[in-house]
């Protein structure tokens, strides 16, 4: 199945792992990128150094091309750590929460693609102008930090303002092949999942998260700005319902990431298993299809079901336009 977004990234399928903070680390990057895919490491709850180890450790499982994923908005030295991406093999830098103007160059002169997520067209033409190589169109029913507007309709808006330009890939509620191919009949060259490859046994997860995945409907899922200061689509629970009901207690990020880490309820980027973590308060982010989500699959064989059942449900659409058309002249 290629695309322009195969062409450009060099890989097999139109598949990316979203670059997860505290989830998408080296055992899911290799394991996506390895089955053909492109896979993201998720780098904003790093530190520079497991940053860098991290990435030493992706390429002693895959020679594959595999990118990393940062938050713009963050505090820190970015060139710094572009600097560091780019020493360890990266092929894409991937910004989150803004454009990454001010290391846009630097990356193309060290030639590593930039992917910027975008949750309005507004801010796909501005990365686009800015030099981004690839935009992600991130619907609302995305986990993690989201927008308001969803993926139905943002993914040919955001085709039609930049596509002619750039791929544009689909995120946002995608948790199987039906959705990879709804995007490429959007005019998406792709798709962006996250949800969805949590719960393998490859990927990097505080205590209970995978759990709470496969026990969540899909309407359990709120969109909070509990965690960080910014809106971010997490599961429900008592942490998020506090601040529905107080919500003069917010304050702008990053000072309620700060509360929210102070109330050890957020430990995305600390140890895998941290015995202190209370699922009944923790940041679990997800999308809306978590409710599709009944078992753990491991990362390489999601790659593989997406392509599949995309290439079903394209060739059962194509059987049906032709049937429609058979019909039309009778």
């Amino acid at each position: 199945m290629q695309t322009r977004l195969t062409e450009l990234l060099g890989i097999e399928h139109p598949v990316m792992l979203a670059g997860m903070g505290g989830v998408s680390y080296h055992r899911l990057v290799a394991a996506v990128s390895e089955a053909g895919g492109f896979a993201c490491l998720g780098a904003s709850t790093m530190s520079r150094d497991t940053m860098v180890a991290e990435m030493a450790a992706v390429r002693t499982l895959t020679d594959k091309p595999f990118g990393v994923d940062l938050l713009t908005a963050m505090p820190g030295a970015m060139t710094a750590q572009v600097e560091s991406i780019i020493d360890a093999g990266a092929s894409v830098f991937v910004a989150g929460l803004g454009v990454p103007v001010e290391v846009i160059d630097l990356c193309h002169d060290h030639g590593l693609l930039v992917v910027n997520m975008c949750g309005k067209v507004d801010h796909a033409r501005r990365a686009v102008d800015a030099g981004c190589d690839i935009v992600v169109a991130q619907g609302t029913e995305a986990g993690g930090h989201t927008g308001q507007v969803a993926t139905m309709p943002l993914v040919p808006m955001i085709v039609d303002a930049v596509g002619d330009r750039v791929p544009v890939v689909a995120a946002g509620g995608i948790f199987d092949g039906r959705g990879l191919a709804a995007a490429l009949a959007l005019g998406a060259d792709g798709v962006w999942v996250g949800t969805r490859f949590i719960a393998t046994p490859e990927a990097r997860s505080v205590a209970g998260y995978k759990e709470a995945l496969l026990a969540s409907a899909e309407d359990g899922t709120a969109i909070s700005r509990a965690y960080s200061g910014k809106t971010m689509r997490v599961l429900r629970n008592e942490y998020t319902r506090y601040f529905d009901d107080h919500p003069e207690e917010l304050q702008p990020f990053p000072a309620q990431l700060g509360r929210s880490v102070g109330d050890k309820a957020f430990h995305l980027g600390g140890d895998e298993g941290t015995a202190e973590v209370d699922s009944h308060r923790e940041c679990y982010p997800a999308g809306q299809g978590v409710g599709a989500i009944e078992a753990l699959v491991p990362a390489g064989e999601l790659v593989r079901r997406f392509v599949r059942q995309a290439e079903d449900s394209l060739a059962r659409a194509g059987n049906m336009a032709s049937l429609a058309n058979v019909t039309d002249h009778r």
